[in-house]
């Protein structure tokens, strides 16, 4: 029974160290969050921070992870309407540009985990594959009722606005003037999606 409550302690410690990191991130931004700087935020020492990840890779990568939980919140808040789900990636994409410290990381790391040996590799891996899961059927629908252009595979359009978007990320942070969002809607105004969102 001590174990699992040991246990039970660990995981709750570590959802702290995440949600105060997630924190610490966005207000601080990624250059100034230190291993140092999220243990003091903690009430931990940097050893004892490390204690509950493999290592700051793995630490920075389950702060990704835990940005993804919120920020699917509001993505699957969106409505059963296929061009919903884009709606809710364009809100996102919008959300972003409020957090640079978030998008520093992300794009820090997904460089970095490109190499298989990196901690953060195979949730690149995963992340990229559940977006296109969930992007390709609502395109194949849109496709379908004639609100999309059949020119391009659902999963082929899924990679090319994945990788619209981690793009523009990159060049946003160096020219903040950029809207990110806005080239986004541009693009599915281009195709024909007809949203209250890409009409913006």
């Amino acid at each position: 029974m001590a174990q699992r409550g040991a246990y039970a302690k660990g995981i709750a410690k570590r959802e702290e160290i995440l949600t105060t990191a997630l924190e610490v991130i966005v207000r601080e931004g990624f250059s100034g969050a230190s291993v140092r700087q999220l243990a003091d935020a903690v009430g931990l020492s940097q050893a004892g921070l490390l204690h509950y990840f493999a290592s700051k890779d793995e630490l920075f990568t389950e702060v990704l992870r835990k940005r993804d939980e919120v920020d699917a919140v509001g993505m699957d808040a969106a409505g059963p309407d296929p061009a919903s789900l884009f709606d809710g990636f364009l809100a996102l994409i919008r959300h972003n540009a409020d957090v640079p410290g978030l998008v520093q990381l992300y794009v820090h790391l997904s460089a970095a985990a490109t190499d298989p040996a990196h901690d953060g590799h195979e949730y690149f891996r995963e992340r990229v594959a559940q977006i296109r899961s969930r992007f390709a059927p609502a395109i194949a629908d849109l496709q379908a009722r004639g609100d999309l252009p059949s020119s391009l595979e659902p999963e082929q359009l899924s990679r090319i606005l994945i990788a619209l978007a981690d793009g523009l990320q990159e060049q946003w942070l160096m020219d903040p003037s950029i809207d990110m969002a806005g080239d986004i809607a541009a693009l599915l105004r281009a195709l024909g999606l007809s949203s209250p969102a890409a009409a913006r």
